[in-house]
């Protein structure tokens, strides 16, 4: 017996101080999980949003099909304008010498543009047909759809506008197996301070300038 007790009692204590370390690990590893899957649903929201914005150019209004998003993109044009000659050379303006011209460019190559932070200046980003023909899918889901809504609403100052809004549930793309708990406890602190519980952009019940909820 005691020389059962001598094996079987350090791998007790072993044992507890894994499970010990591990619930107190457990949340920050949960943390870091869902920092990296928000950060990818995030990006595809803003491509979302950024596709939306070359839609409404052209039709004045969002859509909420991403068929017709989707096809949008991947097949119609923006049509741009720019000057010949220099707008800045008053004499030449004068004399009618500077001229516009009007030019198209398909939406997939310039409807997509990130932000650097520190120069504040805007790039191309540029997506693949595939990408683009993933928009509707939120990553980490199994190809669950992103939920898209579109309309008009009309603001306290009696204004009507084109709105929409894209969402994607936290409990779509968050390990709820793995992390149930802390899920749980993610969907509660949102519910009990009245926010979406997931990651979503744009809104149909008021004007937020097609902002993310994360911004």
């Amino acid at each position: 017996m005691k020389r059962a007790l001598k094996i079987i009692l350090p791998l007790m204590i072993v044992g507890f101080a894994w499970m010990l370390y591990d619930g107190i690990m457990a949340p920050e590893r949960f943390k870091k999980e869902r920092e990296l899957r928000e950060a990818e649903v995030i990006q595809r929201l803003k491509d979302i949003r950024s596709a939306q914005h070359a839609f409404k150019r052209v039709h004045q209004r969002y859509v909420a099909s991403f068929d017709t998003l989707i096809a949008f993109v991947l097949n119609d044009s923006l049509t741009f304008e720019r000057a010949i000659g220099s707008d800045d050379d008053s004499l030449a303006v004068a004399q009618g010498k500077v001229t516009r011209e009007k030019f198209k460019v398909a939406v997939k190559d310039t409807a997509f543009v990130v932000v650097n932070s520190k120069e504040k200046a805007l790039r191309e980003r540029k997506l693949s047909v595939e990408e683009i023909e993933n928009l509707r899918y939120i990553p980490f889901s199994g190809n669950t759809e992103f939920i898209l809504d579109a309309g008009y609403l009309t603001t306290e100052s009696q204004v009507v506008i084109p709105v929409f809004e894209a969402k994607a549930p936290y409990i779509t793309f968050l390990d709820t197996i793995k992390y149930r708990q802390d899920v749980i406890n993610l969907l509660d602190d949102r519910k009990r301070t009245d926010r979406y519980k997931g990651i979503k952009v744009g809104s149909m019940t008021e004007a937020t300038n097609d902002a993310g909820n994360w911004e």
